[in-house]
């Protein structure tokens, strides 16, 4: 509905009450309604699922279509940064948000600072949704109120100008991709809480298949998977979760943490020969063994008529073979599509496309629209690990590069050789790269705003309780907000005051006590 339609239509509404809404304003109140666009966590999951189902489909016509977010640890980066994209690229199509379980441990426990291993509080999930998508609403509103403060000024083609862009509005609302880790307990748990995050607004949620209670961050050892069908319970928990609240569309991400993940818990029930359960198994780390010879307390398996003992260690978990991680990441892939999950996502040690596209290749070649979500993480050392590659590269093609220690290669002395531009090189197209070769519909990076807000706080830090004083913030953040068009230098206007004012002057009129004065500093900015 247009903006003129739905004042017309308060108005007929109020017209219709008669005296008691007489000094009630149709038109504040259709611009009260454009503001709050979204009633529910509901309406933005559904909406937003639509989105990601267009954009699979846009991937699947074509891989450089692929999309992005970041990952956001409160409501106000979140926002930021989707300001910045709509300020900068006009729009916020393809760019999504990354909610990130390490940095909701790491940063929004109560417990304090956490490390990624599931010990924080699973409701912490559905709060940081619902946080973010109230600061995303709230970017809607101030830059609506801001058009209708100019609309209020104009007329003719400029007025019909500014009720275009008001009609054709994009909201800073996109989806998000929300992880739940492996599930926060059993597939009932799983389902609960998934609910509770799809409620806040979530329209995709990324599982993997790790043991709960022993989960671990993704780039750090001790992982222990579970048996296939424990992972698909609850792959199917999240689809019911889906469809008992209306978002059919809403995208489940399974994640394999197999190729760094080298045990397991259990050993998997199987039925027949060559059966999912069966295949899982063959993966163990077994010996043959003489029933005779058998210890106190061994566990023992049947595989083609021999008696083999799994290796299983004093924790009680059991160990795979050596080398087995691609093969169960592809196994891994292609059983949780079986089992419905829309994405996939495979962890690695380090980002190496043509590692990525190996296993990409197998997966596709039974499910030729495989897509991943992949994770450019800050865990990987991506400058010296590009910069190997190249050095690798050189050698395979018989050229000298006897001028470089591929060990020490972070060294800033190679930051403009033929050697550091290259990698650099490899690192700016490595999305596209990857979208095109490997099959990755999704790129995030899981951290980047826990370490920007490091980052920044030193170099203001530095400055400013050295030498340089107050000109460290002046020059160091205020000047360049001033001069990047940061729009919270406003910072009063950021927040909703001036919001907060028109609202004032439709509840007050004339009696309204406003705080956009002649004696509000944020004159000083405008």
């Amino acid at each position: 509905m247009t903006y003129a339609a739905q004042s017309r239509q308060f108005g007929d509404l109020i017209r219709d009450q008669g005296a008691p809404w007489a000094s009630i304003d149709g038109d504040a109140a259709a611009r009260f309604a454009l503001q709050n666009r979204f009633q529910t966590g509901i309406d933005i999951a559904r909406y937003t699922a639509a989105i990601m189902r267009e954009d699979m489909a846009a991937y699947d016509a074509d891989h450089g279509n692929y999309t992005q977010s970041l990952g956001c640890w409160h409501g106000f980066i979140a926002q930021q940064k989707m300001i910045s994209i709509k300020k900068h690229f006009g729009t916020t199509k393809r760019r999504y948000i990354y909610l990130s379980g390490w940095m909701i441990a790491a940063l929004r426990s109560d417990f304090g600072p956490l490390p990624d291993q599931s010990m924080h509080e699973k409701t912490s999930v559905p709060a940081l949704i619902e946080e973010i998508y109230t600061f995303l609403r709230q970017a809607d509103a101030r830059e609506l109120n801001i058009l209708f403060r100019q609309l209020d000024g104009a007329t003719g083609a400029e007025r019909a100008a500014i009720q275009h862009q008001i009609d054709t509005y994009e909201t800073h609302v996109v989806p998000i991709i929300a992880d739940i880790d492996a599930g926060f307990g059993n597939a009932e748990a799983t389902y609960l809480l998934a609910k509770k995050m799809i409620e806040a607004g979530a329209c995709a949620l990324q599982i993997e298949n790790q043991v709960s209670d022993e989960k671990q961050c993704g780039h750090q050892d001790g992982k222990v998977t579970v048996p296939h069908e424990d992972f698909h319970q609850k792959i199917r928990a999240l689809r019911y979760a889906f469809l008992e609240l209306g978002v059919p569309d809403g995208v489940i991400v399974a994640r394999t943490d197999s190729l760094g993940a080298g045990l397991t818990k259990q050993i998997a029930f199987s039925k027949e020969p060559g059966d999912l359960a069966d295949q899982y198994n063959a993966f163990l780390d077994c010996e043959e063994v003489d029933p005779a010879t058998l210890g106190h307390s061994d566990v023992l398996i049947s595989r083609a008529g021999r008696l083999m003992k799994p290796k299983r260690l004093p924790s009680n978990l059991y160990q795979f073979r050596a080398g087995t991680g691609e093969d169960r990441c592809v196994l891994d892939s292609i059983a949780a599509i079986d089992a419905g999950a829309d994405l996939i996502w495979i962890e690695t040690e380090k980002p190496h496309i043509e590692q990525i596209a190996g296993m990409m290749d197998r997966v596709r070649a039974v499910h030729p629209t495989a897509k991943l979500a992949y994770n450019n993480s800050p865990s990987f050392n991506w400058t010296l690990n590009f910069r190997q590659q190249v050095f690798d590269a050189m050698a395979a093609e018989g050229l000298d590069a006897s001028a470089y220690d591929r060990a020490g290669l972070m060294d800033v002395k190679y930051d403009d050789t033929e050697l550091g531009i290259a990698a650099d090189k490899r690192i700016r197209t490595f999305q596209a790269d990857a979208a095109k070769r490997a099959g990755i519909f999704h790129h995030l990076i899981t951290l980047p705003t826990y370490h920007t807000a490091a980052l920044s706080t030193d170099n203001l830090a530095k400055d400013y309780f050295g030498e340089m004083g107050m000109l460290g913030y002046v020059a160091g953040v205020q000047r360049k907000e001033i001069r990047q068009g940061i729009a919270c230098v406003r910072h009063q206007n950021m927040s909703g005051s001036d919001i907060g004012d028109d609202h004032k002057e439709a509840f007050a009129g004339e009696a309204a006590l406003k705080a956009g004065g002649v004696h509000n500093t944020m004159g000083q900015f405008a």
